[in-house]
């Protein structure tokens, strides 16, 4: 009987770490990100005088104070209001955008139904706003730790919502219930949904949120298709 010589395979830097990142859900995504902490909080693009972003900071502290403890239906609208208010007047604020994104859900937390329909498309575009004028123009620009925090925050929160839209969208496909996403997502595949969330739980690790970089590599695609993979060869020699 002839003897086999195996050979370890020889890997580029790049391909070890893609494995690694497709089979150890703790790997993180985050290098590459520069955070300085002695940048100013918001890019020059935002175009708001460091005076402003004083005044425009306690404005928001205050409008999010009378959303803790539980508050009333009038009082989330009072503050949604607020916040509309703040983002006409200075519309290239990322912060006031995820604040009135969060207090929309405690609008109505009932998301992806026939009556939160507009609620739903709501949230998705002030996220969207946030991350648009948050990034940095390039990808190897270093940002603030205010910048980092807010576009990890804004990235997860998103990939969330995809990743609940995409479990909605199946059901709607089987017919078992009733639900109404945003129109941007309504003729979409649940699985190219999925896809979605998996690039923004991968950005919301890249800027620093460790829940966002185990989802990443969760709903990564390509981990899926090598864990089946691997499932498969199991089975097949467990059972011969």
């Amino acid at each position: 009987m002839s003897s086999v010589t195996t050979t370890r395979p020889s890997l580029t830097s790049n391909d070890a770490a893609v494995l690694q990142a497709l089979f150890d859900a703790e790997s993180s995504p985050s290098s590459g990100v520069t955070i300085d902490s002695t940048l100013p909080a918001w890019p020059a693009t935002v175009n708001i005088s460091p005076e402003e972003l004083i005044a425009l900071k306690e404005r928001e502290v205050e409008i999010v104070r009378e959303l803790q403890d539980t508050p009333s239906h009038d009082t989330v609208k009072a503050a949604i209001q607020k916040f509309d208010s703040l983002l006409k007047q200075y519309p290239t604020y990322p912060s006031a955008y995820i604040n009135r994104a969060q207090a929309l859900r405690m609008l109505d937390d009932a998301l992806f139904t026939p009556q939160a329909a507009g609620i739903s498309s709501q949230i998705f575009a002030d996220l969207s706003k946030a991350i648009t004028l948050a990034t940095p123009i390039s990808p190897a620009d270093p940002v603030s730790s205010v910048q980092a925090r807010l576009l990890a925050d804004a990235h997860t929160h998103r990939g969330y919502l995809l990743l609940k839209a995409a479990r909605v969208q199946k059901e709607v496909l089987k017919d078992e219930t009733e639900h109404t996403l945003p129109e941007s997502l309504a003729n979409v595949e649940s699985d190219q949904i999925e896809e979605m969330a998996s690039r923004d739980f991968f950005f919301g690790g890249r800027y620093g949120n460790k829940v966002a970089q185990q989802l990443a590599v969760q709903t990564n695609p390509y981990a899926k298709m090598c864990g089946a993979i691997v499932k498969e060869a199991m089975r097949k020699e467990i059972h011969g």
